[in-house]
């Protein structure tokens, strides 16, 4: 009889991968949360995981094996309270994976403030290109295999490497559970301000992961990210390769890659934006420390199709165009919209605002926002629900900025301003009232 797992907080991304690769495996999983509902709700329950709403401690009478803890389970949760009373075994998803089912894995793992999603599914892709066949864990869905998460008898893994913290009884980052071969530091900002004091204490969390790579591995860093080196500095034990100058991985104007000055070939492909350049180079870095010569790297990435949520249409009506992006952080706003900008030219830009991750919700980046949105020719902000005055925030831009606390009231006006031509981009980390279809159902002709 397989053994049985039930997950606290499984309709996160993270858990409901964990959830799926374990019933995979043989495990019999069930789960609980707050909110069961689409799309991970019908993902789970179509894999055969039985799952439960809410906190009830009946659900003790299920007598699991073990309790795998989500990080959004907290002291004074009632189910979470009285395993804890009854001295019930139960551990962290972080650990529970590394332990139970990466033991045995090469994992490699993409760390970074920026582009984890996007370049996991670079390296998942490559790989799986290669005839590789490895597993993953995603924070999204990867266009190329449909799906977040999978486990496979191939001993390669890659993994999006999270700094958030792991569980209310360890507070330590995500990552530094993971044990990877091969690490890949994209970038390093200050983020998740609810949990780190600045952006020191984050580096400590970073060189905690340098510290776990073996001598036999591969640590993949940007060298244009001051932070990173910092890290490094701090103490490596591992072979280390950079990528963004010209004295490691390097990509031209033209798109042709180089690695120590000797040229590798050419990326031919339509994603658009410095960002995910940066993130190639990341992505042919680690996969060539698993064995994938980067000819042949680049030809997979020739077929990448980019992650949902990352600069995807959404739709076309009236000749204006609809985006959908996860940018939440000034850096990756800026990023995201000067990649637009080099695409469309001179068209206009009507970029579209929801404040939601818990950092910008605190108010700590505000005062970057203006410089972050100085590309767009007019800016919609929502501002429900925030503890600062974007209104105030915004004022650098003058009259191209709008603030709204009303979804109703922010659609109106950006159906009031859309011209044909326009570039309408959507910036949240959430489903922002599902303003997209709203949007493209309001522009549509009568």
């Amino acid at each position: 009889m397989s053994k049985h797992i039930h997950i606290l907080g499984i309709c996160g991304t993270f858990m409901g991968g964990i959830a799926a690769i374990a019933k995979h495996s043989g495990y019999r999983v069930t789960g609980c949360d707050a909110n069961v509902y689409p799309p991970m709700s019908t993902q789970l329950e179509a894999q055969g995981i039985e799952l439960i709403e809410g906190w009830d401690t009946e659900q003790l009478a299920l007598k699991p094996d073990m309790f795998v803890i989500g990080n959004v389970v907290s002291r004074g949760n009632p189910l979470m309270e009285e395993i804890l009373n009854r001295g019930l075994p139960y551990i962290s998803g972080p650990q529970w994976l590394a332990e139970t089912l990466l033991r045995d894995k090469w994992v490699l793992a993409v760390a970074g403030t920026h582009g984890k999603t996007t370049t996991s599914s670079m390296l998942a892709w490559i790989l799986e290109d290669a005839g590789l066949n490895p597993g993953f864990l995603i924070g999204g869905v990867p266009q190329n295999f449909g799906i977040s998460a999978r486990i496979t008898e191939s001993p390669f893994f890659v993994i999006e490497a999270d700094e958030y913290d792991t569980a209310f009884f360890d507070k330590r980052s995500k990552f530094v559970h993971y044990r990877p071969r091969t690490a890949i530091l994209n970038n390093l900002e200050f983020d998740h301000a609810d949990i780190f004091s600045d952006l020191a204490a984050i580096e400590t969390q970073f060189h905690h992961l340098v510290r776990t790579v073996p001598s036999n591995g591969l640590v993949v860093s940007n060298s244009r990210e001051q932070a990173l080196t910092r890290v490094v500095a701090r103490g490596c034990w591992t072979p280390v390769e950079t990528f963004g100058e010209a004295a490691g991985w390097h990509i031209d104007a033209d798109n042709e890659v180089s690695l120590n000055g000797t040229p590798q070939g050419q990326l031919c492909w339509d994603l658009i934006g410095e960002h995910n350049r940066m993130n190639a180079l990341a992505a042919l870095a680690a996969a060539r420390h698993a064995g994938v010569p980067v000819t042949q790297g680049l030809a997979a990435l020739s077929r990448f199709k980019n992650v949902k949520r990352r600069m995807e249409v959404r739709g076309i009506v009236n000749g204006i165009t609809v985006y959908d992006d996860f940018a939440h952080h000034p850096t990756a706003i800026e990023t995201t919209l000067a990649g637009l900008r080099n695409k469309v030219g001179t068209a206009r830009i009507l970029a579209v605002l929801e404040p939601r991750s818990n950092t910008m919700k605190l108010g700590v980046m505000k005062a970057a926002l203006p410089g972050s949105l100085a590309l767009a020719d007019q800016v919609f902000c929502y501002a429900g629900n925030l503890g600062w005055d974007a209104r105030e925030a915004l004022l650098p831009l003058g009259d191209k900025a709008r603030v709204e606390e009303d979804i109703d009231k922010l659609v109106s006006a950006i159906i009031a301003a859309a011209q044909p031509s326009d570039q309408i981009l959507v910036m949240s980390n959430g489903g922002f009232g599902g303003i997209h279809a709203r949007l493209l159902q309001a522009l549509a002709p009568a």
